[in-house]
């Protein structure tokens, strides 16, 4: 590079002309003495090659049936009906749409924002306010938890939806978990039609030692359950089978990003409502349906003074929402800058919600025709939790005409929705760690592939010890202690308060109008800013009051067990306060003011380009320092393409 008014290898003229641009220049300055004036002559191998783009959804719909996909899981289709069951019926829709309105979805919106607005990850995004780096950090870190076991969720159905194919192959043409006279029977086990007779002529609900088929059918021979967590005992190996296969649909989906996700959600996220409607329509149909939806809807208001209700129903928006995850993040942030993403996530939002309301149909709708053929009521029938869907669900699938067409298609309906919800969040987690590494290393082109495929092999076995004859009690203590009530709450509250507080809602308001061309209303404004912190604060808070050591009906866990529990979530949620501190430490500055200014700051041309600069910002800067102005000149390049200087100037420079 040559500094002086003449560069070597070029004529007479050409000094001359760069003499004059010079010229020209200094006649506009008011101070040459405090100007530099650098004239650089750039050379290919100077030029840095620019950053491959950012991969992007082939079609618009692309990201809405991923969202869809991913936010749609088995929680919409077992745990929101018992929740509502357990809560009042009707009556836990009040806070369940109250705690929707102000907390999940302004928090969906934010993520999607922020996501398309610096096409970032749940790490790298934080560099729009550094100090809070440690959510993202510890974002990804309960991301990786949750890939582990979540898809144990698709391993189940998986099983039962292979066993809805034995009849095919059996003489009798009997689903498995209706027979007793199998290995895996006690001399207590009663078939469904046995069960739902023997109620109609006895009260053999008080007996306690009568045990359905399909309850041993779960518990010995899907699961091979254990004493407890102390006793893991060898793996079922059905389950492993089913667990590798889970995983190598995962990878397959992901494995080339965006571009092999973007195709897969056109099956993955629609064949799921072709199955659902199905349900609906065939759970209507049978006796005694209406009597289930009545408990179903009918509200108990009572129980709106219970706060438990509340708990339960800002558990369930704020994880059926998936917030706090990553993975919102993951998918906006393939969005094209100037996607109108108002719509999309207002769509979304109602698939979720309105997925929930009619899995409860479903669920009901056969709760009430199990009541009509036992003669018990609909509260007798319904368990918590995974049973409704492996213990229950069977049951009445066995009392219906042609059981092995509805019973595989209800599971395979279960097998879709997980598999969306969980290529999803590996997209998630590799995108996150993807991002740290390009913002330091070159990537080559199919490392991302590599990593993906290592994210996958070691989750799956870490996921192992979750289908041995203990892995069930593992499957909820990692649930438990790993991803739900405090952690998440934790992660929600923070995460609000550093966009919102830290990064500041202005900012946003004014990158939301950049992209979509007009100002929203200020509803989201409030939300983020007092709402729906102050919302998560309040859960968040009860969670620590009502908090119990994870238990699993009559068992309890062992202290060892409990231990590595906290130490899962302590793991993920430490890391806001450690890189909070740790900003505040490395950060210039005298005072502890200073230090937090500098650590909170953001550098403007880090993601999204230049940040406007105040005058009075811009004038003291020109007081304390002598003007600088380096002119960058290509000549060849310049003269190729005849520009004039001014055009130059403003071009490479903003001059």
């Amino acid at each position: 590079m040559a500094t002086s008014n003449s560069t070597s290898g070029y004529s007479s003229s050409t000094e001359q002309k760069d003499t004059k641009e010079k010229d020209c220049l200094m006649s506009n300055i008011n101070k040459p003495e405090d100007v530099q004036i650098q004239l650089l002559e750039a050379k290919e191998e100077d030029q840095k090659p620019k950053p491959k783009p950012r991969d992007q959804w082939s079609k618009e719909i692309e990201f809405l049936l991923a969202s869809i996909g991913y936010c749609v899981g088995v929680g919409n289709i077992w745990r929101f009906p018992y929740l509502c069951f357990k809560n009042g019926g009707g009556a836990f829709l009040i806070p369940y749409f109250i705690l929707i309105i102000t907390g999940a979805v302004p928090m969906y919106f934010l993520e999607v924002i922020m996501g398309q607005y610096t096409r970032s990850g749940a790490i790298k995004i934080w560099d729009i306010c550094p100090i809070f780096r440690g959510v993202g950090i510890g974002i990804t870190i309960m991301m990786m938890f949750v890939n582990v076991y979540f898809i144990i969720l698709m391993a189940w159905p998986m099983h039962f939806m292979f066993a809805s194919l034995v009849p095919l192959f059996n003489e009798d043409g009997r689903l498995p978990w209706t027979r007793c006279d199998a290995w895996w029977n006690s001399e207590n086990c009663r078939t469904p039609g046995e069960w739902a007779e023997a109620n109609k002529t006895s009260d053999w609900s008080s007996n306690n030692k009568t045990v359905g088929s399909s309850l041993e059918y779960w518990n010995n021979r899907v699961l091979g359950l254990s004493k407890g967590i102390e006793y893991p005992g060898p793996p079922q190996w059905e389950l492993v089978g089913c667990l590798i296969l889970s995983w190598v649909c995962v990878y397959f989906c992901v494995w080339k990003g965006v571009k092999s996700s973007g195709k897969v959600v056109y099956f993955t996220a629609c064949f799921p409502y072709v199955m659902i409607f199905c349900l609906v329509i065939r759970g209507l149909t049978l006796p005694g349906a209406f009597t289930g939806l009545l408990f179903y809807v009918k509200p108990d208001f009572s129980r709106l003074v219970d706060s438990q209700i509340w708990m339960d129903a800002g558990t369930q928006v704020f994880y059926s929402y998936a917030i706090c995850f990553g993975c919102q993040m993951a998918m906006g942030s393939y969005n094209k800058y100037h996607r109108n993403f108002m719509k999309d996530c207002a769509i979304i939002c109602c698939f979720n919600s309105g997925t929930s309301l009619i899995g409860g149909v479903v669920i009901f709708s056969v709760l009430g025709y199990m009541a009509h053929e036992s003669g018990l009521n609909v509260e007798d029938v319904a368990e918590k939790g995974p049973g409704l869907a492996f213990v229950v669900y069977p049951t009445a699938v066995a009392l219906m005409p042609f059981a092995a067409f509805w019973a595989f298609a209800f599971f395979f309906m279960l097998v879709l929705v997980g598999i969306d919800s969980q290529f999803v969040g590996v997209e998630g987690f590799v995108v996150a760690i993807t991002d740290m590494l390009t913002t330091k290393y070159a990537l080559k082109k199919n490392v991302r592939e590599w990593i993906t495929l290592a994210v996958c092999v070691v989750s799956c076995l870490f996921g192992i010890s979750m289908v041995t004859k203990g892995g069930f009690y593992m499957f909820n203590l990692w649930d438990y202690y790993s991803a739900t009530g405090l952690v998440l709450f934790w992660f929600c509250f923070w995460e609000c308060i550093a966009f919102s507080w830290g990064y500041g809602v202005d900012n946003i308001y004014d990158h939301i109008e950049d992209m979509v061309g007009y100002r929203i209303n200020p509803w989201l404004k409030i939300c983020w800013k007092y709402i729906t912190p102050g919302v998560i604060l309040i859960l968040f808070t009860y969670s620590i009051i009502q908090y119990n050591f994870a238990s699993l009906g009559d068992y309890k866990y062992p202290m060892w067990a409990n231990l590595m529990g906290i130490a899962m979530g302590v793991c993920s949620t430490i890391f806001v306060p450690l890189y909070f501190l740790y900003s505040i430490l490395i950060a210039p500055g005298n005072k502890v003011s200073e230090k937090f200014t500098q650590a909170k700051n953001v550098n403007p041309r880090r993601l999204f380009g230049k940040k406007k600069q105040s005058t009075q910002s811009k004038n003291q800067t020109e007081k304390n320092q002598p003007r600088i102005v380096i002119l960058q000149v290509l000549l060849r390049k310049k003269r190729k393409k005849n520009l004039t200087y001014t055009q130059y100037r403003n071009i490479r420079n903003g001059i």
